[in-house]
C-alpha cells in the first residue's frame, strides 16, 4: 500500500478521485492500493516555553535557547493556558497508523516552504524513517495531478527547502518568544508582542505615519496658461514655483503686459515602448486587489486559495512572475478557454495569434512555482469576489502575452519674457496590451493632453492666464497595497548604499507570509484602518518608540535573513550556522530590551463600581474587576474608539465620560456620545442635546 498525505481534506479528495481511492474511512480515503489522508495545516509545531518547564515570564530564564527544539501537537488556548487540539491528535493517530501500514509515502502537501514543513514536522514527530517521494505540482487540475504522479521526485531533493522552512520557523520562535517576554518584563504590566518580521513591518507603518503627521505643509503658486492652435485647446504650466503670492501676482501682470506673446523654445519628441506587465505573483495580485477591489491581503489570499482548490487557477503562493519554457505551449489553450467566457470575448479578439509576447518566459526566474495563471477549467457561477479576483488574473494573462504599447511623448518648453513654461503631449502609435482593458495611462499619473503640431520658434497666444494655489504633499500613509510594496522592496529603505545594492531585490517576509504578518499587527491592536489607509494605534506607536532604534526594528537585517533563507533552500548556505546567528541575535535583543526604560502610564487606583470592594485591573483592551463573583468589565475600545485612562477614571468616579467623538455604529455611521454608568454599574450612551439613552 501507498499512503498519500495532503495538506487539507479538500485537496486529498481531489487526489483520491484520480487514484481511485473512493472508499471513505474515518480520516482518510482508500482504494486501488492507496490510502489518501490529510493534515489540517500545521498539526505539529515548535513547543512553547512551558514545554521546557518555563512557566510565565521569568527574567532569569531569558534568553530561552532550546537545544534541542521540541515538537508538540497543535495546541489551542483554553482558560489561561494551552491544551492539545483533540482534532489534531486524532488525525495524527490516523496518519501514524496509515504510515505503519504502508510501504511507501507520497508527500502531497502544498508545494512550498510551509507545505514542506507541515509534512516534515509530522514525519520527525512520529520518528518515521521510511523513504518518501514528493508530488510537486502547481495546479490541481486532473492533468497536472496525473503528470505529477507520473514524475514523483525523491524526498531528499527537497531537503534544502525543509531546512529553510525549519530555519524560518526556529528563527521566528527565538526572536518572537524572547523579545516579547523581554519587553513585557521591562514594561512591568501588559503583554507586548514582538516578532522577527512583524516588528520591522510595524516600524515601516509608524515611521511613515510620523513623517506624514509631522510634515509641514507649505503653500506655493504656479501660473497656468491656456492656448489654442489648430482648434486644439491645451495648457502649459510655469517652471517656477513661487512661495510668495505677491511675487507671482507681479509675474502674472508682467506676462499680461507682454501682449500675451509666447515663443516655443524647444520641442523634444521620443518614442517610448511600454512592455506589457508580467504575470501576477501573490504580492502583485494582493496589491491589485487592494487597489481595485479594496480587498485586504488576507482576503485576497483566501480567495485565491479557494480558486486554486476549485481548479480555476494555478498555485497562488508564488513569488514568480514568469513561466518556464516548457509551459509556453500551454498558453494558447488557456486563451481559447477564456474565449468562451463572455467577459473576455472582446479582449481575446485583440490578441495577435501567432505573435504572443514571450517576455513572461524565463526559466531562471521560476523558483518553486511559476507566475499565476488561469487553468483550462472555466468557472460558471462564482461568488462575486472570487469572480472579481479570477478576472484580475485572467485579464493580466491576456495583457502579459500582448504586444508592447508604443507611444510618442512630446516635451515642449515655452518662453514668456524670462519665465519658462512646460507642457507634455502623448500620442499612442500602437495600442498593444493597453487595448485589453482600455487603460491608456497608469493610475496616479497626471493626464497627458493632445497637442497640435508645434516646432521651435513658433509663436503662440495666451488665451487665458491664471494663478494656481498648490500645497506640498506629505508622504502618503500606507494602504495595504502600499505596505505590501514596501515589504516587497524593503531593501530600498536601507540608507547604506552597499547594503542597499546587496538587498535591492529582497523584501521582508515572503509572498506567502506577508498577509498573515499584517493580520497579526491588527490582532495585536498595533494598527488600525482609517478608510483605506493603515495607521498605528496608541499601543503600536508606544511599541515603536521603544524599539525604533533597536536591532529588532532593523529592516536591513530582516531582509538579509530572507536572503540567507533563500540560500539555505538552494543548498548554498548552512542551516546550523544560520541558527547559531539567530541564537546570538536573540540573546543580544533580549538583553537590549530588558534594559529598556518604559515610562509607566499613570494608572488610576479605581474601586469596582459594582461590588465596591475590589480594585479594578486596567489593561490596554479592558478594565475589569478581579472578583470572580462580580466580573464587572468595561472594554477600552468602544465602537472603534480607544477610551483613555482619564475617561475610564471619569466613568467610574463620576458616572460619565467626556464626549467621545468619532465612534461608528454597526451601519458604519459616525456618532458622538458620552458613556454613562447607571446605578447597577451598566453602561450606555448618552447623546449630546438629547435626553434618551441607548444601550
Amino acid at each position: 500500500m501507498k499512503v498519500v498525505i495532503a495538506e487539507k481534506p479538500s485537496v486529498a479528495r481531489e487526489i483520491a478521485v484520480l487514484l481511485g481511492a473512493s472508499e471513505k474511512k474515518d480520516g482518510y480515503l482508500t482504494g486501488n492500493g492507496y490510502f489518501v489522508t490529510w493534515a489540517f495545516g500545521h498539526l505539529i509545531g515548535l513547543g512553547l516555553p512551558e514545554d521546557y518547564g518555563i512557566v510565565g515570564f521569568d527574567k532569569a530564564a531569558l534568553p530561552i535557547l532550546p537545544n534541542p527544539f521540541l515538537l508538540t501537537t497543535r495546541k489551542v488556548k483554553k482558560d489561561k493556558g494551552y491544551t492539545a487540539d483533540t482534532g489534531a491528535l486524532k488525525q495524527l493517530q490516523v496518519i501514524e497508523q496509515l504510515i505503519n501500514r504502508s510501504d511507501k509515502i507520497i508527500v502531497a502537501t502544498d508545494a512550498g516552504r510551509e507545505g514542506e514543513l507541515i509534512f516534515r514536522y509530522i514525519y520527525e514527530y512520529l520518528k518515521c524513517s521510511k523513504p518518501f517521494e514528493r508530488l510537486w505540482i502547481s495546479s490541481l487540475t486532473e492533468k497536472a495531478i496525473k503528470q505529477g504522479f507520473d514524475s514523483l521526485k525523491p524526498g531528499s531533493d527537497f531537503d534544502g527547502l525543509y531546512k529553510a522552512a525549519q530555519g524560518r520557523s526556529r528563527a521566528d520562535w527565538l526572536v518572537g518568544i524572547n523579545a516579547s517576554q523581554a519587553l513585557s518584563i521591562a514594561a512591568g504590566s501588559g503583554i507586548y508582542s514582538l516578532g522577527r518580521v512583524q516588528t520591522p513591518t510595524l516600524a515601516l507603518i509608524c515611521r511613515r505615519y510620523k513623517e506624514n503627521r509631522n510634515f509641514s505643509v507649505q503653500k506655493y503658486w504656479q501660473i497656468q496658461l491656456s492656448h489654442t492652435k489648430e482648434f486644439i485647446d491645451f495648457k502649459s504650466l510655469s517652471k517656477n514655483k513661487w512661495e510668495d503670492k505677491k511675487t507671482v501676482e507681479d509675474a502674472l501682470k508682467s506676462i499680461r503686459r507682454n501682449d500675451n506673446a509666447v515663443t516655443v523654445a524647444s520641442v523634444e519628441t521620443k518614442k517610448v515602448t511600454e512592455q506589457p506587465p508580467l504575470l501576477f505573483d501573490l504580492t502583485g495580485l494582493q496589491k491589485d486587489a487592494n487597489n481595485k477591489l479594496n480587498l485586504t491581503a488576507e482576503e485576497t489570499l483566501n480567495i485565491a486559495q479557494s480558486l486554486y482548490e476549485k481548479k480555476f487557477i494555478t498555485y497562488p503562493r508564488t513569488g514568480s512572475k514568469y513561466i518556464p519554457e516548457d509551459m509556453w505551449a500551454e498558453i494558447p489553450n488557456l486563451i481559447r478557454a477564456l474565449q468562451d467566457m463572455e467577459i473576455f470575448k472582446q479582449a481575446v479578439t485583440k490578441i495577435k495569434w501567432g505573435q504572443f509576447n514571450k517576455h513572461i518566459v524565463n526559466d531562471l526566474h521560476v523558483t518553486d512555482h511559476h507566475g499565476l495563471l488561469v487553468t483550462d477549467k472555466i468557472p460558471s457561477a462564482l461568488p462575486a469576489m472570487e469572480n472579481a479576483v479570477y478576472n484580475l488574473i485572467a485579464f493580466r494573462l491576456l495583457e502579459a502575452i500582448s504586444q508592447a504599447c508604443i507611444k510618442e511623448i512630446t516635451d515642449v518648453t515655452l518662453q514668456v519674457l524670462h519665465y519658462g513654461f512646460v507642457l507634455k503631449g502623448n500620442k499612442i502609435l500602437e495600442v498593444g496590451w493597453r487595448s485589453i482593458r482600455g487603460n491608456f495611462s497608469d493610475e496616479n499619473t497626471e493626464p497627458v493632453q493632445e497637442l497640435p503640431e508645434l516646432k521651435k520658434g513658433d509663436n503662440l497666444k495666451i488665451k487665458e492666464a491664471a494663478i494656481l494655489e498648490k500645497k506640498t504633499k506629505p508622504p502618503i500613509l500606507y494602504t495595504e497595497a502600499g505596505l505590501l510594496s514596501a515589504m516587497e522592496t524593503a531593501g530600498k529603505e536601507i540608507e547604506n548604499e552597499e547594503e542597499r545594492k546587496a538587498l535591492q531585490n529582497i523584501g521582508i517576509g515572503t509572498p506567502a507570509t506577508r498577509a498573515s504578518i499584517i493580520e497579526t499587527l491588527f490582532s495585536r491592536n498595533y494598527i488600525q484602518r482609517e478608510k483605506k489607509t493603515l495607521i498605528p494605534t496608541g499601543k503600536g506607536l508606544q511599541v515603536y518608540e521603544l524599539i525604533k532604534d533597536k536591532k529588532i526594528a532593523d529592516v536591513a537585517m530582516t531582509a538579509d535573513w530572507e536572503l540567507t533563507l533563500q540560500k539555505i533552500e538552494n543548498n548554498e548556505s548552512n542551516a546550523d550556522t544560520f541558527q547559531k546567528e539567530m541564537e546570538n541575535y536573540a540573546t543580544s535583543i533580549t538583553n537590549e530590551l530588558l534594559q529598556t526604560v518604559i515610562a509607566q502610564e499613570n494608572l488610576a487606583m479605581l474601586d469596582c463600581p459594582r461590588c465596591k470592594n475590589r480594585q479594578l485591573i486596567i489593561r490596554d483592551k479592558i478594565v475589569k474587576c478581579p472578583n470572580e463573583n462580580c466580573n464587572w468589565v468595561q472594554f477600552r475600545n468602544v465602537c472603534g474608539v480607544q477610551i483613555g485612562i482619564a475617561d475610564i477614571k471619569s466613568l467610574v468616579n463620576k458616572g460619565k465620560t467626556s464626549l467621545i467623538e468619532g465612534m461608528k455604529s454597526k451601519s458604519g455611521k459616525k456618532f458622538d456620545a458620552y458613556i454613562v454608568l447607571n446605578d447597577k454599574a451598566e453602561t450606555s450612551f448618552e447623546f449630546e442635546k438629547s435626553k434618551y439613552l441607548k444601550k
